[in-house]
């Protein structure tokens, strides 16, 4: 009697997951996105605009409010211009110098990332305070503005630069030496226009954080009106006099312009992809 055929193994059954986890992780980002960044923003634009926009316009178009804008917008701007220059010095040097101490260096760029914005503003008034010790008072001056904006802004470029110059290839640089070309020369012709997306992306950063910053600048700036106020220090202000009107149409006339930045930002970044290209 012959034995029946053995019947083929039936192949496992896959159970589709009700939920795709790609789509679970796009919804849990959606949702933390709008409880941290997007609802928030939404009801202080609301806010600034519930007293209706003649009372917007009048708070930000008030005397303080314009000089404080105009000296943030500007001290800001300096400070973006100081450390593309020398915070491409640091990441050069960082990147094609060896020297004793160059990791404790590469190590201290990343210093004001780690410390609290206003422990940065004590520090600062007590050097560069009345009772400095190194002979220096920027204390309550429009200076001391931008030495605490340099300090707070300069990790941004180093970083931008830094890893541009690490995966530039030197070949080009040899060859150029090679056929009597100086030392600037190659720099101006062959490495510069490599950096020039890195240095505005950085600089773009730089010039976003030295607008809004608060911390390192409340101190130092002696918040004199139409003098060394900043608009950061002056919506501070407008909230201790009771004035939630005021500062709320102050913070979105920010929140426009760091939208703006970040625009720019984003533009120069895919120029420098398709530069790079």
């Amino acid at each position: 009697m012959s034995q029946p055929a053995a019947s083929a193994p039936s192949a496992p059954r896959r159970f589709a997951p009700a939920v795709s986890l790609p789509g679970l992780a796009a919804g849990v980002a959606v949702l933390y996105l709008s409880l941290v960044v997007l609802i928030p923003l939404a009801a202080l634009t609301w806010k600034a605009q519930g007293g209706g926009w003649d009372q917007f316009w009048d708070a930000i178009s008030a005397p303080d409010a314009w000089s404080a804008l105009k000296l943030t917008v500007a001290v800001s701007l300096i400070v973006v211009l100081l450390n593309a220059f020398f915070g491409t010095v640091v990441a050069w040097v960082l990147v094609r110098d060896r020297f004793v101490g160059q990791n404790v260096m590469n190590t201290l760029v990343d210093l004001p990332f780690a410390l609290p914005t206003i422990v940065v503003g004590v520090v600062l008034l007590l050097l560069y305070g009345t009772d400095s010790p190194l002979g220096i008072d920027v204390a309550f001056t429009r200076a001391g503005i931008v030495l605490a904006l340099m300090f707070e802004t300069l990790p941004f470029v180093v970083r931008s630069v830094q890893p541009v110059l690490l995966e530039l290839d030197r070949e080009m640089e040899e060859a150029a030496a090679s056929l009597g070309a100086r030392q600037f020369t190659s720099f101006r012709r062959i490495v510069l226009p490599n950096l020039i997306p890195a240095i505005l992306s950085g600089g773009g950063l730089a010039l976003a954080k030295a607008i809004g910053e608060f911390g390192s600048v409340v101190l130092i700036s002696g918040n004199i009106p139409f003098e060394t106020q900043v608009t950061s220090v002056l919506i501070f202000g407008r909230i201790e006099s009771d004035n939630p009107g005021g500062a709320t149409a102050l913070s979105v006339v920010m929140l426009g312009i760091a939208l703006f930045i970040l625009l720019v930002i984003a533009g120069i970044q895919r120029w420098g992809a398709k530069h790079a290209g």
